[in-house]
């Protein structure tokens, strides 16, 4: 037996992925949410009498006979991206719709959803939404898009074009191949675009169209679910209800639940066991977070659904956990079974590196995912805010390496009474992509600012032109003017000629009148060298090196980040210079 088709509208704020599926539901849950976002978790359920009446002539025109049931819309709010809809191997979500405002373009949500859908290898399709917004374009929801487009002026056809395929470039920097709709030649391959307004409803049943086609075509085996096993979900949501209690919003993917059975949760430490006291199903087209949403009491829901459970000891369930029904028998197994689940992705291990919190595990299993790409060490990973434990776990890593003392938190933040040490950082942000570019550039500015305690106290590499004409004393000590032709001159720089002989210092920098600590390239200026006369040991028109020790150029090399590539060059023209009579000099 197939089931309905998890989909999930995943989209930066304010983009429209709550307009689309309203759009869809025909309600006007838009209208009711604060600022026109989507506050929480929700899913729909969408019979396929509302995708016909949709999408109708269409599938008639494209010969698409519909075996599916339906669709299970998941409505996330942006910051979350769908990171609490998982299941073992993967997303919960069988396909996704990447919702993006053709006039603003790839935001760091849309990146964030990107990255994600990635991670998990969740195919999706691109809503190019609000064209309505593009200066000219007429509407016409009762005739195709495709035709519609046609009949736009030249103008706003070239400019749906051009921004369309602005969007098919961005995505081709992540490694997808994306097109229009229409012009797909492989769907296994490429990624489709429709353009469509939520608005206006121009290209909403193309959207339902591609969707219903690639399920059947492509993710028929998915679909097959045994409806009178026992019930395998996902906890979508943990809600505190009047008369109800704590209730969760669960989307059951596999099985069958009844009333009185008994259900395991996952939990940070012990699976929660506890038995269902009561099922409530919202209406067809309803949505499972609002409030006006009528639930119905039901004995029996099997999969896929969304359904809301009543039962005793949901106190300590987070949003995320896998849920599944056994007979009390099976109990033991059920909950080594999940316990093996949730340790893959809670993870505490004595190596080193950072220490990561989340809101709920699939937000934990994304950022552990995005951050091993990258090759960022993780040494805890839990769920929750930050504590007094993490920050001392973090406050450890410190003396091991001072770029690993970091605490990353997604959507979550310090809990009360928590202080900071100065050797720790602390970075939190709701969206996955802003919280490790900001680590990284922490890491960036960290390495800059250890690195340059390290070589402050080095001779650094200057190279000096002594001038023709400005010769103020020969001798004890000589004053000359000199010409800094590359690096940085700091007083007390030890000087060499071009045959490597250290033969003076530059014991005092003068601008002006004035004395000055360092010079830089391009600057000229008064120099007091001891130990040598004009004439003899330097002559007007000579060209000095500072006369690094083979100590300071080992540490240049160590930190050669930390070094302009000016100074580079020199170090190499003085280390072959020192070269000539050492040849192992530096190495």
């Amino acid at each position: 037996m197939l089931r309905q088709l998890i989909v999930t509208m995943v989209g930066h704020i304010d983009h429209g992925k709550s307009s689309i599926l309203d759009k869809i539901r025909n309600t006007a849950i838009v209208a009711s949410e604060a600022g026109g976002i989507t506050q929480a978790i929700g899913a729909s359920i969408i019979p396929i009498s509302t995708i016909k009446k949709i999408s109708g002539n269409l599938l008639e025109k494209h010969k698409l006979e519909i075996k599916i049931p339906g669709f299970i819309i998941l409505d996330t709010p942006g910051h979350a991206a769908f990171t609490n809809l998982r299941k073992r191997g993967g997303n919960l979500a069988d396909i996704a719709v990447l919702v993006i405002d053709i006039n603003e373009g790839i935001k760091p949500q849309t990146l964030e959803c990107i990255d994600i859908l990635k991670q998990y290898k969740t195919p999706f399709v691109v809503a190019l939404n609000k064209i309505d917004l593009l200066p000219g374009w007429r509407s016409n929801p009762n005739i195709h898009l495709l035709e519609n487009i046609q009949k736009q002026n030249e103008s706003t056809m070239l400019l749906l074009e051009k921004k369309l395929y602005e969007i098919v470039g961005r995505l081709s920097e992540f490694g997808f191949n994306a097109e229009r709709f229409d012009r797909v030649e492989d769907y296994t391959k490429q990624i489709a675009i429709i353009p469509l307004s939520a608005k206006t409803s121009d290209g909403l049943s193309e959207l339902l169209m591609v969707m219903t086609g690639l399920s059947q075509r492509f993710l028929e085996q998915n679909l097959i679910v045994n409806v009178k096993g026992n019930a395998k979900g996902t906890v979508l949501e943990v809600k505190e209800e009047k008369g109800l209690g704590t209730s969760l919003d669960v989307i059951i993917y596999d099985g069958s639940l009844k009333q009185n059975d008994t259900i395991v949760i996952g939990a940070l430490v012990e699976p929660i066991v506890t038995k269902v006291k009561a099922l409530f199903e919202p209406a067809a087209l309803a949505e499972m977070r609002d409030k006006k949403s009528k639930f119905k009491s039901v004995k029996q829901v099997t999969a896929a659904t969304g359904v809301k459970i009543s039962a005793p000891e949901l106190d300590n369930v987070i949003a995320g956990m896998p849920l599944r029904s056994c007979l009390p028998s099976e109990v033991e197994k059920v909950k080594q079974e999940i316990k093996k689940e949730v340790s893959e992705v809670v993870i505490e291990t004595d190596k080193q590196g950072i220490v990561i919190k989340a809101d709920s595990l699939g937000s934990l299993e994304a950022l552990l995912k995005i951050l091993k790409e990258k090759n960022i060490e993780i040494k805890k990973a839990s769920i929750g805010n930050i504590s007094k434990k993490d920050i001392s776990d973090a406050e450890i890593s410190h003396e091991k390496d001072p770029l690993e003392s970091a605490v990353l938190g997604f959507n979550v933040s310090l809990m009360p009474d928590v202080k900071v040490p100065q050797n720790v950082k602390v970075i939190s942000n709701k969206i996955i992509y802003k919280l490790i570019d900001e680590f990284e550039k922490w890491q960036e500015s960290e390495r800059k600012r250890i690195e340059g305690k390290e070589t402050e106290y080095l001779h650094r590499p200057c190279k000096i032109q002594v001038l023709k004409g400005y010769i103020f004393r020969q001798s004890n000590p000589a004053v000359v003017g000199i010409d800094v032709l590359a690096g940085t001159l700091k007083a007390g720089t030890p000087l060499m000629k071009n045959d490597g002989e250290s033969i003076t210092q530059a014991k005092s920098i003068q601008k002006e009148q004035e004395t000055i600590e360092k010079a830089e390239k391009g600057k000229q200026v008064a120099v007091s060298l001891p130990n040598v006369t004009v004439g003899r040991q330097i002559s007007e028109g000579d060209i000095l090196y500072s006369a690094i020790p083979e100590g300071h150029f080992r540490k240049f090399k160590e930190f050669k980040k930390n070094i302009s590539q000016e100074e580079i060059a020199l170090l190499k023209e003085i280390a072959e210079i020192m070269r000539q009579q050492n040849p192992m000099w530096g190495i």
